[in-house]
């Protein structure tokens, strides 16, 4: 796919806010990641579920250009690679980067949007730091390991872009496949099927955020009790933290 095209202002304007968006995802996880050392605070609760919440609605984006490539290569299965004219759009902004490299922008467009999504699911597995035996916490871990190695994928794709002639990963067969359709295919649906496991994981760790989230929010409501004692139930008392067998380490 060639997106060596001038961009237009607003094309380059879309690249540029997608990068904007996933710097400021990636530090409000830092800052999380720091902040859960001390006691927790109910705004770390709040910033954790918004981290979350933008990588959802970015994930959203990711995940349906990745549907509607595969849709479109199942029309025209012997035609090049297909990407939706929003996704050329940001792709031709992202590729202003090196206009000597067709598809650059592409692969840079790809990378960001996995670390939105990896953004997302770190978030979940920062809210949960708490509730250790929660499924939320053990779904987000997987989705973290899942897509950090997806991430890796994509990172190593897009730097042998930038410093070499091809993409080189995985979904390329590490640049051993020819260009043309076998190619294309493979890449396509090595992407799709690593999308649709990667947003399935975190689609259950949502789920479970949802009916985990008394148990998981108590400890940044009440930073004091945030470690519970091992005592049983009958010694502390009918006021024992109703998350204590949650946090339990």
């Amino acid at each position: 796919m060639n997106h060596t095209a001038e961009a237009t202002g607003f094309e380059i304007l879309g690249a540029i806010l997608m990068v904007a968006w996933m710097v400021v995802m990636w530090a409000a996880v830092g800052v999380l990641a720091i902040a859960m050392r001390k006691p927790l605070r109910p705004w770390m609760f709040r910033t954790a579920l918004g981290v979350i919440a933008l990588g959802v609605i970015a994930q959203i984006g990711h995940f349906q250009e990745h549907v509607a490539q595969v849709g479109y290569w199942v029309q025209h299965p012997n035609s090049p690679a297909w990407m939706t004219p929003w996704g050329t759009g940001l792709a031709k902004g992202f590729g202003q980067v090196n206009h000597m490299k067709p598809s650059l922008g592409m692969e840079i467009l790809h990378l960001v949007g996995n670390f939105h999504f990896l953004a997302g699911l770190v978030g979940v597995a920062l809210v949960t730091h708490h509730a250790l035996e929660s499924k939320a916490r053990k779904w987000g871990r997987m989705g973290v390991l899942m897509q950090g190695i997806h991430g890796l994928e994509h990172l190593a794709l897009t730097l042998t872009v930038a410093f070499g002639t091809k993409a080189i990963g995985l979904s390329t067969f590490f640049g051993l496949l020819d260009p043309g359709a076998g190619a294309s295919t493979y890449r396509i649906w090595w992407h799709f099927l690593a999308n649709v496991i990667g947003t399935s994981i975190f689609a259950m760790a949502l789920y479970y955020l949802w009916q985990e989230r008394a148990v998981i929010e108590a400890p940044f409501r009440n930073p004091a009790a945030a470690k519970p004692s091992r005592a049983p139930a009958a010694a502390t008392g009918s006021g024992a933290p109703a998350y204590a067998a949650v946090t339990e380490a």
